[in-house]
């Protein structure tokens, strides 16, 4: 069970000498059509960075290939789980493949809210954590909490 985010179609600038996507390029697909979605979404994307100073850092991450892709593939990014604190999100995704529905890869993302005037970590405003906290009640039934790696990490 997972959340759609977005789709994409593997290009051939993302393809190496191996005849498949690069390693490289499962991260961008994640950060520009999987966390690009959910910054934006909890208002902490580009504009939020533009007009307000604040934004996400992400930390660290775990990443799995679990299968390659190819050129002309279409993959769909999906949210498998979301949950935050007062100062970090916590999040994994998954690409699946459109047409042949197998997993192509996932990662789990420990970001912090950063003021990027001081360039410090931030408690999320209110408005941000209501939203958050709306957004996973509507979506629980939807996350699998199995098998994280930074639950720990959150303090709840």
């Amino acid at each position: 069970m997972s959340v759609f985010l977005s789709s994409q179609k593997i290009i051939k600038d993302w393809i190496d000498y191996n005849n498949h996507m690069n390693v490289s390029y499962y991260l961008l697909i994640f950060d520009k059509f999987g966390a690009d979605v959910l910054n934006d979404t909890f208002k902490m994307g580009e504009h939020s960075a533009k007009t307000t100073g604040k934004s996400t850092m992400i930390v660290e991450t775990n990443i799995t290939y679990n299968q390659e892709l190819k050129i002309d593939d279409v993959v769909d990014v999906n949210l498998v789980y979301f949950d935050h604190d007062k100062k970090r999100l916590q999040y994994k995704m998954e690409i699946i493949h459109k047409e042949n529905k197998f997993l192509a890869s996932t990662i789990e993302v420990l970001a912090l809210y950063v003021d990027l005037n001081t360039r410090k970590v931030a408690e999320f405003e209110s408005e941000k954590i209501q939203i958050m906290d709306d957004y996973i009640k509507i979506n629980l039934e939807n996350f699998d909490n199995k098998n994280l790696k930074f639950s720990s990490k959150l303090k709840k």
